[in-house]
């Protein structure tokens, strides 16, 4: 699949670690480091515009190692960028540890999956088919 894209920062464009990554790296496209207080959520830019397929959608998700080392994650995982949208490609981080966190420019801050989706028409109806789950959930087939 072929994106177009509009790289007004000065970073490489996304692009995929390894031969079988699901998701490409983005990168903060920064003036000067930003500071990431305990609980501070900010909205890094990437410099990147994008122009998707209709049917697709990008997801901004996570990096695994900042989530795991540093407590840096994701606010809204996963963003999801729509086909439609045309702005600058931006990721919302927050600082879930108690320590400062630098984001430098350059700096591999989240990750960003292109994904097909299904549209859907809902159908108003009086009640629905019984299963053997029926209502329960949230931990209702127990703990193991």
């Amino acid at each position: 699949m072929k994106i177009q894209v509009v790289n007004r920062g000065h970073q490489p464009l996304p692009a995929y670690a390894t031969s079988q990554s699901a998701g490409m790296d983005l990168r903060a496209n920064l003036s000067e480091p930003v500071v990431l207080r305990p609980m501070e959520r900010r909205l890094i830019p990437t410099g990147i515009y994008i122009a998707l397929p209709e049917g697709y959608e990008a997801q901004v998700r996570p990096r695994s190692g900042l989530a795991l080392k540093r407590g840096i994650t994701v606010l809204n995982a996963p963003g999801t960028i729509d086909a439609d949208y045309r702005g600058e490609v931006g990721v919302v981080l927050i600082n879930l540890s108690d320590e400062d966190f630098v984001v430098n420019d350059g700096e591999r801050i989240a990750q960003m999956v292109i994904s097909s989706y299904e549209k859907a028409d809902f159908i108003e109806v009086d009640s629905l088919d019984e299963t053997e789950r029926g209502a329960g959930g949230y931990g209702h087939t127990g703990v193991n």
